[in-house]
């Protein structure tokens, strides 16, 4: 009977040191230090404080900031409100070579330019009802008409199956100039005042090669432009949309 009681003592005590270690375990695995939480805190919120991470409520303001001289920008021009020092301008493009057979076309065209987050301006030129899957070429020109005058390529857009298109490129935009060496001294002015060269203030679309302008509008007498990098001098077609402003619109 002793000996029982003994025995009965011992797995008492037993099954009071397992139930302790157990609650041990339990309270390690479900608290988590302060510094662990407070290192926790810091990698996502940035700060060493423990405190939630805090967000602005008020939007920055906008400003409307002003583009070129009045009287000095074509009145298609638009400039639209942004956060400073961003510039935001837009201009419609109406159809020229393409009118008589599309007549409806259109296209808007979005410079952005911030100064402090790159050197290039950002241009996106967005176009519908237009004739359906061709290849045509944007340009910066001089002159919004005939015959044009200086002329730098910016690059291709292709509409769909449904006339829409849409090509964004980056460049300088609102500064852009034409050059000659040859030719000392020659400066012109654009919005900021005096500048190098020949000031490139309009844009235009043409069509990429002078057959597809030819199938398109239906006239196999349509004469070549050089605006395209083909394979001969005059392999593009005629111009197909322009911002048609005689003061500029870039």
């Amino acid at each position: 009977m002793f000996y029982n009681n003994r025995r009965n003592r011992q797995h008492h005590a037993a099954a009071l040191v397992i139930i302790a270690l157990l609650g041990l375990l339990v309270s390690a695995c479900t608290q988590q230090p302060t510094t662990q939480i407070q290192a926790t805190q810091t990698t996502n919120s940035g700060t060493t404080t423990g405190a939630a991470p805090s967000f602005p409520h008020t939007p920055p303001p906008l400003r409307t900031p002003g583009f070129g001289n009045a009287g000095q920008v074509a009145p298609t021009v638009k400039v639209l409100a942004s956060v400073d020092p961003t510039l935001i301008i837009q201009f419609p493009l109406v159809p020229s070579g393409i009118k008589g057979k599309f007549p409806n076309a259109s296209g808007l065209v979005t410079v952005f330019q911030n100064p402090q987050a790159n050197d290039f301006d950002v241009l996106t030129v967005n176009v519908e009802h237009m004739p359906p899957n061709v290849k045509f070429t944007v340009f910066l020109t001089e002159i919004a008409a005939k015959p044009f005058g200086h002329a730098e390529y910016v690059g291709d857009l292709i509409t769909r199956e449904d006339g829409t298109g849409e090509a964004t490129f980056h460049l300088i935009t609102l500064v852009a100039f034409a050059a000659d060496a040859r030719q000392a001294n020659v400066t012109t002015s654009d919005e900021s005042g005096d500048a190098s060269g020949i000031q490139l203030e309009h844009l235009g679309m043409w069509f990429d090669g002078v057959n597809s302008a030819r199938q398109v509008l239906d006239d196999p007498t349509i004469a070549g432009t050089p605006f395209d990098g083909g394979h001969t001098p005059l392999h593009a077609g005629p111009q197909a949309m322009t911002d048609g402003q005689t003061l500029p619109v870039i």
